[in-house]
């Protein structure tokens, strides 16, 4: 092979028997930063004007084509050349262009082989456009050239959810030309180059496709996105864009390029970057630079619901677990749900069924915590009381061997009180993990103040392998997600002892973007577990808070919520709740034995009071280091109690409402209570230098 270019170059060009070989070689997914488009256009120009050159096939090094936009770039000032020039040089080029799809081809990645003159699919390859998930539209031609491969409501589907699709989908629909068989994607570009040379495999320019966009389709569409909640800007802004594929293929780039740059200054874009960024924000922890503890084998105590979400996860991790049960028929019965567990992975398409099989060969359910003796880590799951965790940990202390990381999955119990109970606090830590376990994405790692450095950095290589994201957090009364959680959820009880009813408060949040309100996540978690805890802190409950005592006439009455078939409400047809008169009778009672006259609250009122009240929280928990930083308070909230993505977590959202109105917001609210009502001293801090949250996310001395 005849290379005219460095092998140090970020794209590799050569030649050989008349086919000119583009190879993307910019480790790890071959992002599509500024050196990458540069390589592509003067690769496909000085190809393009060789005469021995008769057909240019690219492809990427390593794993894959391309994973789409260089995030290094998010937020720069856009550099020369733009990936839409790039993009119209290879299809507008005169030599015969192929694109082999392998490993990932997403966002620009995608729209790259859109360009070229055929598509060639190799095995386990993903395809998507997930430039919605970010606020924004696939601005390089996707709106335009891939309705006019694929049907037309095929193409709002992919392009308006951001999914991915197996290549063996992307044939069908026509977005590949023809799957290979070779074993490297460069032999792959070579055979495929070959059939372009005999005839064998056609090509043609993309653009050069007319199509007329079906109105009916599109309104169809229109009407289902227009229903959303939210109903974000960018898939109507890209189905807006789709309509125009049926123009010229110029006037279509040019009206989804100005769509692009409306997005490009949407708050969506904002705060769905913010998110995206978030994930990868919260890795960097003070103790980086320890290293791991292996983790070869697990044990979890515990056979309930949140230690059967634990193991699924660690063994769909590859991790063999041991689990613990009080009796050899609670430790079959953990084992059969741990089954089902797998058994929809398999269904959602997440497991083999030769890996669920292997998975599940990996677990061993037994009675009695000597069988924990060799284990790596140990998750302790059972329920919350004090007395039953420290007695485990005094027996962990026993029977595990030295090293071995032993974490508790307590939601709100100090993690200091249960590690001071063995002789090896520092291999002590909080693993709190999210119900279900093995579904839900956030992990919080509560860190103790004698946890060792690298078993730190083991709870976050952990979550790694579990594809979960990890929060750093100190200790405190339900650490960061539920200790704030505690305090906003008594702004809407205290709404709905003042007058609004429970259902108006859930609407207005679930409007605002709220997958559930929260009377009805209550009533999904379980009333009981609430109340539990209610009763657990009740003893230091200030005189001067008040306290709404409408949930625990609720659990008085055996109404947990779904479990029991009734809670805030009925839940006779599980998937159509009504709300329960007999609770909204309860109301009422509760409202006259407290005195209080009814009044009227707006959807805005119940959303900003609700909204204040987390913020406060969330200010305080930043304030004190129990978070690192503001955004680890987002990612919690972000990955573990559904506040709205393209809102970017609670503190994001703070920056756009501005210290100064919030803090005149709770000295409103202080007026009627000044005990619940206080100005968080960050939040004065803030408004008072000028600075934002954001500023805090970028200050290295918060880590």
């Amino acid at each position: 092979m005849d290379k005219t270019a460095s092998d140090t170059n970020p794209v590799q060009v050569g030649i050989e028997d008349g086919i000119g070989l583009i190879t993307l070689d910019s480790p790890p997914v071959n992002a599509l930063g500024q050196a990458v488009r540069q390589g592509l256009l003067d690769a496909i120009t000085k190809l393009d004007a060789d005469d021995a050159v008769k057909v240019v096939a690219i492809h990427g090094a390593g794993r894959m084509l391309s994973a789409g936009a260089d995030i290094r770039e998010f937020g720069q000032t856009p550099q020369a050349p733009g990936l839409p020039d790039v993009l119209d040089a290879i299809e507008a080029s005169a030599t015969p262009v192929i694109a082999v799809i392998h490993g990932v081809a997403m966002g620009g990645g995608l729209e790259l082989a859109l360009a070229a003159h055929a598509r060639v699919g190799m095995a386990g390859a993903v395809l998507g456009l997930p430039e919605v998930t970010l606020g924004l539209l696939p601005g390089a031609g996707g709106t335009q050239r891939l309705p006019r491969l694929a049907p037309l409501d095929a193409a709002i589907g992919i392009i308006t959810s951001g999914r991915k699709l197996p290549v063996e989908e992307a044939a069908e629909l026509g977005l590949v030309d023809r799957m290979s068989a070779a074993d490297t994607p460069r032999a792959a570009a070579l055979a495929a180059a070959r059939d372009v040379l005999a005839g064998d495999l056609a090509t043609r320019r993309t653009g050069e496709i007319a199509i007329t966009p079906d109105p009916a389709v599109l309104e169809a569409a229109r009407t289902r996105l227009a229903q959303k909640r939210p109903a974000l800007a960018a898939p109507l802004k890209a189905l807006e864009a789709i309509a125009q594929s049926g123009r010229p293929i110029a006037e279509g780039l040019k009206a989804e390029r100005a769509l692009f740059l409306e997005l490009m200054e949407s708050p969506d874009r904002q705060g769905l970057i913010h998110a995206f960024q978030a994930e990868r924000a919260v890795k960097r922890i003070p103790e980086s630079d320890a290293e791991p503890r292996p983790i070869e084998t697990a044990g979890v105590i515990g056979g309930g619901t949140m230690g059967v979400g634990i193991a699924t996860a660690l063994l769909q991790a590859g991790i063999p677990v041991t689990l613990i049960e009080m009796s050899a028929e609670g430790a079959e019965t953990a084992r059969g749900r741990i089954a089902g567990n797998l058994d929809g992975a398999v269904k959602r398409g997440k497991l083999s069924e030769e890996a669920r099989a292997a998975r599940l060969e990996m677990l061993t359910a037994e009675v009695g915590l000597d069988h924990l003796a060799q284990v790596d880590l140990v998750i302790e799951a059972v329920f919350e009381d004090m007395k039953v965790k420290t007695q485990i940990f005094r027996d962990l202390d026993r029977i595990c061997k030295p090293g071995a990381v032993l974490g508790t999955n307590t939601s709100y119990l100090d993690v200091n009180e249960i590690a001071a109970v063995t002789s090896r606090p520092q291999d002590v830590i909080g693993l709190h993990f999210f119900s279900p376990a093995h579904v839900m994405r956030l992990l919080e790692v509560v860190v103790a103040d004698k946890t060792a450095d690298d078993v730190v950095a083991t709870a976050f290589a952990l979550a790694g392998r579990m594809k979960k994201v990890a929060v750093r957090s100190g200790v405190c009364d339900g650490f960061i997600g539920n200790r704030i959680l505690a305090h906003y959820r008594k702004a809407a009880d205290y709404m709905l002892e003042d007058g609004a009813s429970f259902a108006q408060i859930d609407r207005a949040l679930e409007a605002f973007g709220f997958a559930m309100g929260p009377f009805a996540v209550g009533d999904l978690a379980g009333l009981d577990i609430g109340w539990a805890t209610r009763k657990r802190k009740a003893p230091d409950r200030p005189e001067a808070e008040r306290y709404v005592e409408i949930a625990d006439r609720i659990c008085e009455q055996g109404w947990f919520g779904r479990k029991t078939g009734r809670g805030y409400y009925l839940y006779d047809d599980p998937k159509r709740p009504v709300p329960n008169p007999e609770a909204e009778a309860i109301v009422a009672a509760e409202r006259e034995r407290a005195g209080i006259t009814p009044r009227d609250f707006t959807d805005e009122e119940i959303v900003a009071r609700y909204m204040t009240a987390m913020i406060s929280e969330a200010a305080r928990v930043v304030g004190e280091g129990i978070a690192l930083r503001p955004v680890d308070v987002d990612a919690v909230f972000l990955f573990g109690y559904g506040f709205p993505r393209h809102l970017g977590g609670p503190l994001n959202h703070a920056d756009r409402i501005g210290a100064e109105a919030l803090i005149d917001r709770i000295e409103d609210y202080a007026k009627d209570d000044p005990h619940y009502w206080q100005v968080p001293d960050l939040l004065r801090e803030l408004a008072q230098s000028g600075r934002t949250f954001a500023d805090l996310n970028a200050d290295p001395n918060r880590e």
